[in-house]
C-alpha cells in the first residue's frame, strides 16, 4: 500500500516543531507500525536526511515507550492496543497518517516523537514501592489474600506506564497512571503499613509535576492499552482524602 504520512518533526526541546509530509510506498499490510516507521528511516537516511525518532523496545506490548499519537487517538485507532502492536492492515492504500508526540506539559519533547516521561519516574520515587520489613518471602499461601483483592491488585500491576492516559485526558491527568501504581499495593497486606503516606505522596508529586486534575472524561480508560478501570481513581481520591483527615502512617 501506499501511504502519505504527516510526522512531528523537533530538533530539540528549545527548537521550533513542524509537521512535515512524507509519502513512502510498497507498505506491507503484516508490517507493524513501527516496522512502517523503520522503513520510512531506510528511505530518509538512503536520500541523506535525518530519520524521524521514535521510541521502542520490547516491541511486545511490555515497556511502554513506543507511545505516540496517530490519527489522534494515542496508540492509534485499535483499542487496548500499543503503537508496536498496531499492524498497517488497520489502515488502507492511499490514506493520510499523522504521527505525533504525547501532548502534555509534563511530557516536554525531546526530539520529534521522543518525549520525556521521567515525571513518572518522580512520582513512583515518592511512595510507589514498599519499604516496610515484611521480613523473608514467605509460601504462597502464608497469606491469605481474597481472590478479588488479588485480581483488582494485579489490574492495576498491568499499567505499563506508557503515559497514553496522559495524552488522552485533555487535562493532561496522570490520575489513572498514579491510581493503579497505588491500587496494585494497597490491595495487598503487605500494602497497608504505608497506604495513606503513599497515597498523599504520589498526589502531591503529580501536582507538582505539572498534571492537570481528573474531570471524569474517561478518555483515559478508552485509550489505556491495558484496559485499566477509572475506578483506581476513585480509591485513590478516597485514600487521599483519608490521608488528609486522619494523617499520614
Amino acid at each position: 500500500m501506499n501511504l502519505r504520512l504527516h510526522i512531528w518533526r523537533q530538533a530539540g526541546p528549545a527548537d521550533q516543531g513542524m509537521m512535515k509530509t512524507y509519502d513512502l510506498a510498497g507498505v506491507n499490510e503484516h508490517m507493524s507500525f513501527l516496522e512502517m516507521l523503520d522503513v520510512l528511516n531506510e528511505q530518509l537516511l538512503n536520500a541523506g536526511e535525518e530519520p524521524v525518532a521514535f521510541e521502542h523496545d520490547c516491541r511486545e506490548g511490555i515497556c511502554g515507550t513506543c507511545g505516540m499519537v496517530i490519527n489522534g487517538r494515542p496508540h492509534g485507532p485499535i483499542a487496548r492496543t500499543t503503537a508496536c502492536q498496531l499492524h498497517m492492515r488497520s489502515f488502507k492504500d492511499g490514506d493520510e497518517i499523522y504521527i505525533e508526540p504525547w501532548r502534555a506539559t509534563a511530557f516536554p519533547v525531546v526530539r520529534d516523537l521522543v518525549v520525556d516521561r521521567s515525571a513518572f519516574d518522580r512520582v513512583i520515587q515518592k511512595g510507589g514501592f514498599i519499604s516496610a520489613n515484611t521480613g523473608t518471602a514467605p509460601d504462597g499461601n502464608a497469606i491469605l489474600v481474597p481472590k478479588t483483592d488479588a485480581d483488582h491488585a494485579m489490574d492495576a500491576a498491568a499499567c505499563i506506564g506508557c503515559g497514553a492516559c496522559v495524552a488522552a485526558c485533555p487535562n493532561a491527568s496522570a490520575m489513572l497512571f498514579v491510581s493503579a501504581k497505588m491500587g496494585h499495593l494497597s490491595y495487598l497486606p503487605q500494602g497497608q503499613a504505608e497506604r495513606s503516606t503513599r497515597a498523599m505522596n504520589m498526589v502531591l508529586q503529580m501536582d507538582a509535576e505539572g498534571f492537570g486534575g481528573c474531570s471524569n472524561h474517561y478518555e483515559c480508560e478508552a485509550a489505556c492499552p491495558k484496559g485499566i478501570s477509572v475506578e483506581f481513581i476513585a480509591r485513590m481520591n478516597r485514600d487521599v482524602a483519608a490521608s488528609a483527615l486522619f494523617g499520614r502512617d
